[in-house]
């Protein structure tokens, strides 16, 4: 029997197991599925724990619960990767051997590694909302701020979800509407970009709406140190930014794992074909999701895209066959505005995002670039989406590629 092995049991890892299983006949092959523990965060959600909408138990569920019964799940830590041997070393458990591997490592927080962030104060006046424990402290500290001056730092690129810094900030400013507190609060977004987002489109528009809900933004601020006995954010220029309350974007790291085993570059992300999705060291080794080094957006809708390129060209090798380019870096997102609104954007490699209806031309539901209801409720309903369609890797209504059709505007 021939073998195939996912190493991660997130967003990307499950889809791929799931979508393989259906596709592959179970007699001949075995699809094996590794991670280190069976909690499966649904990372959207850490968004909104801060602000009490929802609960740690409404984001966590067990992994076991997403995956096809015929899925084999092994609970491990990761040791190594011996890519000439085809094999997976693991902290005490027998290695398993691989004919395809599949990287679904995903990335990681690594807030240790900017010097003062993590001493006197971390999670009481300097916190991050990336994992479940940073989202419940800060939830605590939010709830307790009702003067100063609230800093959202990002301390470097790539990060998970790229607009979720600024969802952060839009809403904080609505939380502390409602406690009638917000003209008490300075709130401050200070990043290495030279705007609001990468795309400068979604960058002009987003930054006149932090302008409009009295953000201000501090650009091109990169991130030297922090003085956390007097809470100051120390960059490379000298500039100084002072916080009562710090929301760190900590930096963003792939597996070591996977760099110690000669698959993954030196911050961990896996060099990646950027429309292949195949490995550039190993023709039987593919990676998905946020663990690649790819330009594209790390999201879960961009992990589902990436996975239905994947499984056809996971099924290409197979056969003998080269993979398809077909992957365009297709990525899009709800961006929560507060109040009850949000906006919509839709783009790739190449097209920035742009003004229109989406998914359907003309129709909507969904408005792109703009604040409605309706994309608030879209975002809502997305979490049930995730948990019921996505993660079972069944086929949405949306291309993996992105369509000009229903979209205004140049390229």
């Amino acid at each position: 029997m021939k073998s195939i092995v996912i190493l991660g049991a997130g967003t990307a890892g499950t889809i791929m197991a799931n979508r393989l299983r259906r596709a592959l006949p179970s007699k001949g092959w075995r699809i094996t599925v590794v991670d280190r523990d069976d909690d499966h965060v649904y990372q959207p959600g850490l968004l909104f724990v801060p602000f009490g909408d929802y609960r740690p138990e409404d984001v966590v569920r067990p992994r076991r619960r997403f995956l096809a019964p015929d899925v084999q799940l092994v609970l491990a830590e990761l040791e190594a990767v011996e890519p000439d041997a085809q094999h997976v070393r693991l902290v005490e458990h027998d290695p398993i051997a691989y004919d395809v591997l599949i990287i679904a490592t995903g990335c990681r927080i690594a807030p240790e590694q900017t010097p003062g962030l993590m001493q006197a104060g971390w999670r009481s006046s300097a916190h991050e909302f990336y994992t479940l424990e940073g989202a419940v402290a800060l939830r605590d500290s939010l709830a307790r701020f009702e003067r100063g001056r609230l800093v959202v730092n990002v301390v470097d690129n790539p990060i998970k979800c790229p607009v979720a810094p600024l969802e952060f900030l839009f809403l904080a400013d609505a939380h502390f509407r409602r406690r009638g507190v917000r003209d008490q609060i300075e709130l401050v977004f200070a990043t290495p970009l030279d705007g609001a987002f990468t795309k400068p489109i979604a960058s002009a528009m987003l930054g006149d709406l932090l302008n409009d809900k009295g953000i201000t933004v501090v650009p091109d601020f990169g991130l030297e140190s922090v003085d956390s006995d007097q809470r100051v954010l120390q960059a490379y220029d000298d500039r100084r930014q002072g916080y009562d309350l710090l929301v760190s974007v900590p930096l963003h790291q792939g597996s070591d794992v996977i760099t110690r085993s000669g698959l993954g570059n030196d911050a961990g992300f896996v060099p990646t074909d950027h429309h292949t999705l195949q490995c550039k060291a190993h023709a039987n080794v593919f990676a998905l999701g946020d663990a690649t080094d790819l330009p594209a957006s790390k999201a879960g809708a961009v992990a589902h895209f990436q996975s239905e390129v994947l499984t056809d060209n996971v099924l290409r090798y197979i056969a003998g066959q080269p993979p398809l380019p077909a992957f365009d870096g297709h990525a899009n997102c709800f961006i929560e505005t507060g109040h009850g609104k949000a906006m919509l954007i839709d783009f790739n490699y190449d097209t920035e995002p742009l003004p229109g209806r989406f998914p359907l031309p003309g129709i909507g539901p969904f408005t792109l670039l703009a604040e409605t209801r309706t994309n608030h409720w879209g975002k809502l309903a997305f979490k049930w989406a995730y948990w019921n369609k996505l993660l079972p890797g069944e086929d949405l209504p949306l291309d993996h590629r992105m369509l000009m059709a229903g979209k205004r505007g140049q390229a």
